[in-house]
C-alpha cells in the first residue's frame, strides 16, 4: 500500500512542470538581477516578467508585487510595514482570534511595543462578523488584518464586506491568502484589500518563496534594510529559481482552479459521508458551505488527536492535528477553542487536507482503516 498524503494544508509536492521551469535558474541563468551586464539583465528581464505574471493573476499592477521568502515574511512585512509608517505613533490594530501565528505573534509583539490590538472573536463556524469589525474601528486604527481562508478549518471570511468598511474610513486591510490561492477566486480589487500574502509551497510550488501585494496608495515602510532590491522594500538578491517556480505554480493553479474545486469537493464529501456513517460521536468543524473545498476538520470524542495521528501514520496515512506550525506542541488549537470547542474536543481533532493527487481509492482506504483505529483508541 502506497503512503497516503492528506496534509496538503501543511505543504504540497512540487509539480513536475514547476521543477522543469526552475531548472535553468540553478545553472544556466545564474546572473544577479541587479547586475548591469548581460547575465544580470537576462535575470532582470525574467524577474520583471514574473512580477507581471503574478500581478495579472491577482488583478494587481506589477509595481505592487514584492517577492519574499514565503507567507510568514509576507505577513510580517504587511503588518509591521504599515504600522511603522506612523513614526512613533502607537496606533490601533484589528485582527481575528484565529489568524495564522505569523499574524498573531506579530500583533503580540506590537502590543509589547505599545500598540493596541483587538482580537475579534469568531462564531461556531469560524466566521468573523463584519459588523464586529466596524464596531471596533477607531480614529487611531492603522490596520485591519483578517485572513481570507483559515488554515485549520477552511472557513472563508467575508473579506469583501470587511474591505468596504475599511475603505470607507481609509484604513488599510491586509489578508493572508496563503491557503486560498488556487482554490477560490483571489482578485485584490474584488476583495477590497490593500495588502495580500501568498506562499508558493501551498500551491505545488517551491518552499522558501512567496509574495506580498501592497496597493500603491498604501503607506508602507521596509521591515529591514540593505540594497535597493524590490523597490527598496525587501532587500536581498532575489531567489530567481523560486520566483520562477512560484509563477508557474500560480499559473497552473489558476488555470485548473474550477476543476480542482469540483474534484476536491467530491472527495471531501465522500470522506465526510463515510466518517459520519462509520464512526459515532464525531463533530465537523468549520462552515458547512463557506469553506475551502479540500479541508475537513473533524473532532472525535474521547480520542487524543496526537495519538490518533501517530497510529494513522503507522498505517501510512498522513494527516494533521491542525496547522503544521503548531504540530508537536502541547497546546490545543487556538482556532478550535476560539470557535467554542472544549480543550478536550479540540484535542481530539484532525485536519484532512486533500490535494490534486488524492483519489477515491485513498479516501476508501482511510474509511476502511479509521473506524477500527478510533474504536481501539476509545477502549
Amino acid at each position: 500500500m502506497k503512503p497516503i498524503y492528506l496534509d496538503h494544508g501543511a505543504t504540497t509536492p512540487m509539480r513536475p512542470e514547476v521543477v522543469e521551469v526552475m531548472r535553468p535558474y540553478f545553472s544556466d541563468v545564474f546572473g544577479n538581477a541587479s547586475s548591469i551586464h548581460g547575465f544580470g539583465q537576462k535575470a532582470r528581464k525574467d524577474l520583471e516578467e514574473a512580477r507581471k505574471s503574478v500581478a495579472e493573476n491577482i488583478g494587481a499592477d506589477f509595481k505592487e508585487i514584492f517577492f519574499t521568502s514565503g507567507g510568514t515574511e509576507s505577513d510580517n512585512l504587511a503588518v509591521q510595514g504599515v504600522v511603522h509608517t506612523r513614526k512613533g505613533h502607537k496606533g490601533h490594530v484589528v485582527t481575528s482570534s484565529i489568524e495564522h501565528p505569523a499574524v498573531l505573534n506579530t500583533c503580540r509583539y506590537l502590543e509589547q511595543q505599545g500598540y493596541k490590538v483587538d482580537y475579534l472573536p469568531v462564531d461556531a463556524d469560524g466566521l468573523v462578523d463584519p459588523e464586529a469589525v466596524q464596531a471596533t474601528l477607531r480614529p487611531d486604527t492603522v490596520l485591519v488584518s483578517i485572513m481570507l481562508a483559515n488554515n485549520e478549518v477552511g472557513t472563508i471570511q467575508p473579506i469583501r464586506e470587511i474591505g468596504e468598511m475599511t475603505k470607507a474610513q481609509g484604513i488599510p486591510l491586509h489578508t493572508d491568502a496563503v491557503q486560498a490561492v488556487g482554490k477560490i477566486p483571489v482578485k485584490v480589487d474584488d476583495l477590497n484589500v490593500d495588502l495580500l500574502s501568498v506562499s508558493a509551497h501551498k500551491i505545488y510550488g517551491p518552499k522558501g518563496v512567496g509574495l506580498l501585494y501592497v496597493n500603491q496608495n498604501t503607506p508602507f515602510t521596509p521591515l529591514f534594510y540593505g540594497g535597493h532590491h524590490e523597490q527598496g522594500y525587501r532587500p536581498g538578491t532575489e531567489n530567481m529559481a523560486g520566483v520562477i517556480g512560484l509563477v508557474k505554480a500560480m499559473e497552473l493553479a489558476e488555470t485548473e482552479r474550477d476543476n480542482f474545486f469540483a474534484n476536491m469537493n467530491h472527495l471531501r464529501s465522500l470522506l465526510e459521508a463515510g466518517i459520519l456513517e462509520k464512526v459515532k460521536n464525531v463533530q465537523f468543524n468549520g462552515h458547512a458551505e463557506k469553506r475551502l473545498p479540500n479541508v475537513s476538520n473533524i473532532s472525535f470524542h474521547s480520542v487524543d488527536g496526537e495519538m490518533l495521528l501517530y497510529v494513522l501514520d503507522g498505517k501510512k496515512i498522513a494527516v494533521s492535528t491542525g496547522a503544521a506550525c503548531s504540530s508537536g506542541t502541547t497546546e490545543v488549537s487556538h482556532v478550535l477553542t476560539a470557535m467554542g470547542l472544549s480543550p478536550e474536543l479540540a484535542g481530539g481533532s484532525l485536519r484532512f487536507s486533500l490535494g490534486r493527487l488524492s483519489s477515491e481509492s485513498d479516501i476508501l482506504y482511510v474509511l476502511n482503516v479509521l473506524p477500527d483505529v478510533i474504536a481501539d483508541l476509545r477502549k
